[in-house]
């Protein structure tokens, strides 16, 4: 991924991964920096992306796609890396294409998309957009694939507990039998007994 230009206090080129980045601007004539998380950033990229035909998804590798699994989650950051400077941005996606379609046509509109949202919201200069397919899938496929692991727990739980309950009635059944068998012991034991 290039460097987006960033400049340090003493002018010295300087990529500033570890704090929020900023865009200097001067508005109005009051000094100040306006500054653009990256989290910010891949928000606004994975929001715009969200309705391009043929893009399934954007694959936030194997890590996030558990995290993501494990709670339903519609965490549209997952899989967007950028670094951001004061004046550019740059982005690398990996991203998974629905099979059959134009794999570049795809790649072009996600570029346009990314770098026409991302100045028009920030008036950052979108410097590279790099782009990986690490998939590409049918449509049932991905629909397949996209059932979250905690659908499926939720699934065996529901069978789990109608099984569950099965066996509760069982046991109430077999109590209330067991029950009524006593029950019926002590009648008799209090029963007088003719001699």
């Amino acid at each position: 991924m290039v460097q987006p230009e960033t400049t340090s206090k003493n002018n010295q080129t300087k990529a500033n991964t570890a704090t929020p980045q900023a865009a200097a601007k001067k508005q109005s004539g009051v000094a100040g920096t306006l500054t653009y998380d990256d989290k910010v950033i891949q928000k606004i990229i994975g929001l715009a992306i969200d309705k391009i035909d043929g893009l399934l998804d954007v694959d936030g590798g194997f890590f996030s796609n558990i995290a993501e699994k494990l709670v339903n989650t519609d965490n549209v950051t997952s899989g967007i890396k950028t670094e951001v400077g004061e004046k550019q941005v740059a982005v690398d996606m990996d991203i998974i294409v629905e099979y059959g379609r134009d794999i570049p046509k795809i790649a072009d509109q996600v570029k346009q998309v990314i770098h026409d949202e991302v100045e028009h919201m920030t008036h950052l200069e979108v410097i590279e957009v790099n782009i990986n397919v690490v998939d590409i899938k049918t449509e049932s496929e991905f629909e397949e694939d996209s059932e979250t692991v905690q659908d499926k727990v939720t699934n065996a739980a529901k069978s789990t507990g109608q099984f569950a309950a099965k066996q509760t009635d069982k046991a109430k059944r077999a109590i209330g039998q067991g029950t009524s068998q006593v029950q019926e012991k002590i009648e008799d034991s209090q029963e007088p007994r003719v001699q």
